[in-house]
């Protein structure tokens, strides 16, 4: 394609991007994700210097320094249906010309690193847990709607159909990796380790049931016990999945670190999420400025 129509490429009156209404000087190449608007002034406050912050929508974008390390924060909302609103807009903001709409010759890399909350699914993890997202299985189907995306379609994912029982009339799932090179360098004790899996909704697709009962074959305390390369897995969102899929895609870097507030099959919550989640967003921001990949 050598020039992008204004229907597929949309920009507003002042030339940035629609969703994130964000400029390429507004972000840096380190770049936090954040589910909740709020949680970005959560993770600003650790910065040394505000350069620029912005909202719109559920958009909230925030750039500073960290340690002499530029790095922006931004919301996405929940779902991975916002994940490909931001990740596909952050991605034109590096890579394509919005001033002509056109591709740029040299492809510019982003590191990625979502910062969520996450219920658990194995016993070995519990509440106020930090735990980093080897792999993710995504079961919003979206990636499909992509082309060159068969090969998400792995050994693993035909087997976790199988060993849940997967319901035809469900999306298509999908099995994808974090960034090899994060996943080195956030190798740290602090964080523990599994596969997550991502669902398209909050309460049946998580197996919750309220008025209306969920449909899930499996019950959750068998998931642990369905391991995947002798990888169990620990623990459910919404984002995750979405992330590695199109960072894999586009040729970003990225990697999912989770804080644990809910044992589902307990059925404990974090008495305080607060204090965890700060743990984690001080984690984080200590290992990605130092990550040089």
């Amino acid at each position: 394609m050598d020039q992008f129509a204004n229907s597929e490429l949309i920009l507003n009156e002042n030339n940035n991007i629609y969703h994130l209404n964000l400029s390429p000087k507004d972000i840096a190449h380190k770049i936090i994700t954040v589910g909740d608007p709020m949680r970005v002034s959560q993770v600003a406050e650790f910065f040394d210097e505000i350069l620029f912050s912005t909202q719109n929508r559920e958009f909230h974008t925030t750039t500073g320094i960290y340690k002499n390390e530029k790095i922006s924060v931004i919301s996405t909302g929940i779902g991975v249906d916002n994940i490909d609103i931001v990740l596909n807009e952050l991605d034109a903001l590096v890579n394509i010309d919005l001033i002509n709409c056109k591709l740029k010759s040299n492809k510019t890399s982003l590191t990625i690193v979502r910062i969520g909350t996450s219920g658990s699914l194995h016993p070995k993890v519990q509440c106020n847990d930090l735990l980093i997202s080897n792999s993710a299985f995504g079961l919003d189907g979206f990636i499909y709607h992509y082309r060159e995306t068969d090969d998400f379609y792995t050994e693993e994912a035909i087997e976790f159909e199988r060993l849940t029982k997967w319901k035809a009339n469900f999306a298509k799932p999908y099995f994808v990796q974090a960034d090899y090179s994060l996943l080195q360098h956030f190798n740290n004790p602090i964080f523990k380790n599994g596969i997550t899996i991502t669902s398209n909704g909050f309460y049946g697709p998580q197996a919750r049931s309220l008025r209306m009962k969920h449909d899930w074959k499996v019950n959750l305390e068998e998931l642990p016990t369905l391991k995947i390369h002798n990888t169990e897995i620990t623990n459910l969102e919404m984002e995750t999945a979405g992330i590695y899929a199109l960072a894999k895609l586009m040729g970003h870097k990225a990697i999912s670190c989770n804080a644990i507030l809910a044992e589902r099959t307990s059925g404990k919550f974090s008495s305080n999420p607060t204090i965890t989640m700060n743990l984690l967003i001080e984690e984080v921001l200590e290992l990605l400025h130092s990550f040089k990949g």
